[in-house]
């Protein structure tokens, strides 16, 4: 199990490091006339982000509690 959340963690933080460049490289293109996603606006990917980023906090201290949880009962 810690291995799986592990492993969605890297995704998760990966993928909204993705979203997050999508977004400043649509908002460099609208700028200039162009888009190159037409499904969602900048704005609205650096939400997905976001909320991929929580996601990632939220495993992130999962596992620090569990850690955390073992050292305390050796």
């Amino acid at each position: 199990m810690e291995k799986l959340s592990s492993i969605v963690s890297r995704i998760l933080f990966i993928g909204s490091f993705v979203l997050a460049g999508l977004a400043v490289w649509e908002k460099l293109a609208n700028t200039i006339g162009y888009t190159v996603l037409r499904v969602y606006s900048p704005w609205r990917l650096l939400e997905f982000a976001a909320i991929a980023l929580f996601f990632v906090i939220a495993l992130q201290l999962r596992e620090i509690k569990s850690s955390l949880k073992t050292q305390s009962s050796d």
